[in-house]
């Protein structure tokens, strides 16, 4: 039995022999600093988005709510995730951009730890979870509101090293 993700890179890790979900054993694994950024955006009414950037909002700061939610989030992954390995973080940064233009919010989460594996799991779960928040806190008066490209970024550390969406 080996303790080591050594699957080919077009089969699914989660999966054993017999086809059966299963936790990856990361055991033998090296810890090391890990960094996962994600990002994602929520477009909505120019109206709503006017509201967000005033304050005004009747349920309070949308951004600074959806900060700690989605910061809380990101340390409940492997609650919702079942097969994520609980993880102790040692840094959560979470930033909201507001964009005119595009009438939107964009969402970025750079999640650390050290540990035996990545963190991307817990950075795109702050991500949709900030967002949804944003949704949740202004759905009174727009219902309408799309969030989108929820993606990683970028991560560094463990055996697989650095790797962004420009490498």
């Amino acid at each position: 039995m080996t303790t080591e993700n050594t699957a080919p890179a077009d089969q699914l890790t989660h999966f054993d022999g017999s086809g059966q979900a299963h936790m990856v054993d990361v055991g033998a694994k090296t810890e090391t600093h890990r960094i996962a950024v994600a990002s994602g955006t929520i477009r909505m009414k120019p109206e709503t988005l006017a509201i967000v950037m005033g304050g005004t909002a009747k349920k309070g700061d949308v951004l600074g709510i959806a900060r700690i939610a989605a910061i809380m989030a990101s340390k409940r992954t492997s609650d919702l995730v079942p097969l994520c390995h609980p993880l102790a973080l040692t840094r959560v940064a979470v930033d909201f951009e507001t964009d005119e233009g595009s009438s939107s919010v964009h969402c970025r989460a750079q999640v650390e730890t050290y540990g035996k594996t990545g963190v991307e799991m817990e950075a795109l779960t702050a991500v949709q979870v900030g967002l949804l928040t944003v949704y949740d806190m202004c759905k009174a008066v727009d219902r309408g509101m799309v969030m989108t490209d929820i993606r990683v970024m970028e991560k560094h550390g463990g055996k697989s090293g650095d790797w962004s969406v420009t490498s």
